[in-house]
């Protein structure tokens, strides 16, 4: 048993993930028993070899957790909060402190005092965006598709340099292929998504939306051909075959007889998400029909699946554990997040 301070042990609280309230400052001394790890050696080799190669960025994994872990629990984090469930990274608290003040500064986050605490939440203007953005993440990769093209254009006069400069940028980002200049078209567009582009550049009513099919009557090249004409897809094949091959061990890892640790769980499902968010950040999701053969962007989700649905359970009472140290009231996940993947029960 070590003697510590009640005010050392608030401090060592703060960066560690032991499973205890922070108590305030006091000059008591208490006394700690160590009680013996039930972590995972696999997995905790496994983990302390990723993040040594690969550690990941802090701005980065801090969208990651709001996406992931924050967002079905409410949305809102205390500093604190945050600082301890990105400890087991390796990230230190400086880091994060710089990092949720630049998302803060970049309009992504809004912060509220509360004496010398703060409280993080994504800002109310690009949460449903960053929503929609994680929705993508989790949604089946094998969706169907009718055969119809959405084509986007405008004519040289109809909307200024300004604003095809910006429609231009959120379509590429969205996904879309450049056909010919000013004319975009994408094979499963979401016309909800559309219409929010649309509005944020402030074009609505002044473009072109049509859908498009093969005619049938006229020998013309078929539409297939504008994925390899418009769509630069080594790249995105590339990034998944890097996610497969560094996460491809985790599942046999994840179903060996120890148990894992919910801190561990909640690593490996973090860094599982992240390291695919990333892959997919260029993916501009097209029907399967119209990809390559053995496609590796499904394979890699498939595997993100596997990864996912072992850890999410205990990965979710480390998250909910950490959260009410500070909230008491933090709630459970809501049912969406359970939705995750086609159904995680």
């Amino acid at each position: 048993m070590i003697p510590v301070s009640f005010g050392g042990l608030a401090a060592l609280l703060a960066f560690t993930s032991l499973d205890a309230p922070v108590i305030p400052h006091c000059t008591k001394t208490i006394f700690i028993v160590t009680m013996p790890s039930t972590k995972n050696p696999a997995i905790k080799k496994w983990i302390e070899q990723f993040l040594a190669h690969s550690p990941p960025r802090t701005k980065s994994v801090v969208m990651t957790l709001f996406g992931d872990a924050i967002t079905p629990h409410g949305g809102e984090v205390w500093l604190g909060s945050l600082i301890e469930l990105l400890a087991p990274f390796g990230i230190s608290d400086r880091l994060v402190r710089t990092s949720v003040f630049r998302l803060a500064e970049e309009g992504w986050l809004d912060a509220t005092r509360e004496g010398r605490r703060s409280l993080y939440a994504l800002n109310a203007s690009s949460s449903s965006r960053f929503e929609r953005a994680y929705q993508r993440v989790y949604a089946p990769s094998d969706r169907p598709w009718q055969g119809k093209w959405t084509l986007l254009f405008a004519t040289s006069g109809g909307i200024t340099a300004a604003q095809r400069s910006g429609l231009r940028k959120e379509l590429l980002w969205e996904g879309f292929g450049m056909i010919a200049p000013a004319i975009f078209g994408h094979p499963s567009a979401d016309p909800q998504v559309i219409g929010e582009i649309l509005n944020r550049v402030g074009v609505r009513g002044t473009v072109f939306v049509c859908t498009a099919s093969e005619a049938e009557l006229v020998d013309g090249r078929p539409l297939s051909d504008l994925v390899e004409e418009c769509w630069q897809l080594e790249s995105v094949v590339a990034d998944y075959e890097h996610y497969i091959e560094r996460f491809a061990s985790l599942p046999k890892l994840l179903n060996m007889k120890n148990a894992l640790d919910p801190e561990q769980a909640f690593v490996v499902r973090t860094l599982a998400i992240h390291e695919f968010r990333r892959a997919q950040l260029h993916d501009p999701q097209l029907p399967l029909e119209l990809l390559p053969a053995r496609w590796p962007g499904k394979t890699a989700y498939d595997l993100c699946y596997q990864i996912y649905h072992a850890a999410y359970a205990n990965a979710e009472k480390y998250v909910l554990d950490t959260l009410r140290r500070e909230d008491e009231n933090a709630p459970e996940a809501a049912s969406y997040f359970y939705q995750r993947f086609g159904g995680l029960t």
